[in-house]
């Protein structure tokens, strides 16, 4: 899923779910920040203070870089949780161990990563990693039948988009450069040499509208896809989640909500993920949604931003260092690195232990 989803859609299912407006904020902010944490490392401070921040994206896909992109500690907790097969603790699938390493919407890791974030709910970081856990949580949706990590079973080809929407990604630049070779080996480059996630797929299972099929290499099994109805099913267990949360009945969407969700995914057709952002947040701000109009934007770096508020500029580059700020401890960018933190060591070494899955 793409910023869309991860901030604008997350927004609006925390406000119907009962949030108000700035913490509904702050969890839509964080979903989409794990997408643009790509800072990691020592920062220091000119009072010698220090802090040390995690990523859990790659600010570019350096193609040729290995090592950055089987990077299991970003990867596997935070964009490709291992669902086991669907199965409970303690139960293996049937095959090798890549199976246990399959996303699956709404698996039992995903529940225990569920209950992990709600233990941690009275917590400064608690919307943070609230946020952190809705992101991971909806991709399990988007990302299913692919792995987190470099391995042949994420190979795929022969992908055909269903339904009549315009269509100008890579994929089809590609093909107007190289014809009817490209079209015998459709997305083969990418899956033949770099197996990771769904970079064979390129950004398909991200379009909410998009209704398409693929063939996995490895066994020859099509898979259909119709991503409107799987994030809506992802935004309904969101909702019921984040009712727990807030101590109510996990009720879930009501149907005027579903409604009206499952039509701006639908008819807002674009791929470029900005554009798409930019048509919920004006949806937002007209009050297409029964909390009313809300303003809302969302900057993940310069003036304005969360990591600006709670640095400024730095005084020395180089070095990585700031002036330090007394509110720094308090700002939502550093909650949201301590709760990447707490997400990250839960996921790798509380909960995926439980399944038998050691990964890092």
């Amino acid at each position: 899923m793409q910023i869309d989803f991860h901030h604008g859609i997350t927004y609006v299912i925390a406000r119907l779910a009962g949030f108000e407006h700035l913490d509904a904020q702050k969890v839509a902010y964080s979903a989409q920040y794990v997408d643009d944490a790509v800072d990691k490392g020592l920062l220091r401070f000119d009072n010698g203070a220090m802090f040390n921040c995690a990523s859990s994206a790659h600010k570019m896909l350096d193609y040729r870089n290995m090592e950055q992109l089987s990077n299991r500690r970003c990867w596997v907790p935070f964009h490709f949780l291992p669902g086991n097969g669907g199965m409970p603790a303690g139960q293996n699938p049937q095959g090798s161990f890549i199976n246990k390493l399959i996303c699956r919407p709404n698996s039992h890791v995903a529940q225990d990563m569920l209950a992990s974030c709600l233990a941690n709910k009275d917590k400064p970081f608690g919307l943070q990693q609230l946020g952190i856990a809705m992101h991971v949580y909806a991709d399990t949706w988007a990302h299913q039948d692919f792995v987190g990590i470099v391995d042949e079973f994420n190979d795929v080809y022969d992908i055909n988009v269903r339904n009549d929407v315009p269509h100008t990604t890579w994929t089809s630049k590609v093909s107007d450069f190289f014809g009817d070779l490209w079209d015998d080996t459709k997305s083969g480059l990418v899956g033949d040499t770099l197996p990771l996630g769904h970079g064979s797929v390129l950004s398909f299972p991200d379009l909410p509208y998009l209704h398409w099929d693929y063939k996995r290499r490895k066994d020859g099994q099509v898979v259909e896809r119709r991503n409107y109805e799987l994030f809506l099913d992802a935004a309904e267990h969101m909702c019921r989640f984040m009712q727990r949360w807030l101590g109510q009945e996990p009720e879930g969407l009501s149907d005027e909500d579903k409604i009206q969700l499952s039509t701006l995914m639908r008819t807002i057709i674009d791929e470029n993920a900005e554009n798409r952002h930019q048509q919920w947040l004006d949806a937002i701000a007209n009050g297409a949604f029964r909390f009313g109009p809300q303003p809302l934007d969302y900057i993940a770096e310069g003036e304005g931003s969360w990591k600006h508020t709670a640095l400024g500029e730095p005084i020395d580059e180089r070095k990585n260092q700031y002036r330090y700020n007394h509110d720094f401890l308090s700002s939502d960018w550093k909650y949201f690195h301590d709760a990447l933190l707490v997400h990250r060591f839960a996921i790798i070494h509380e909960i995926l232990p439980r399944y038998g899955i050691c990964v890092a």
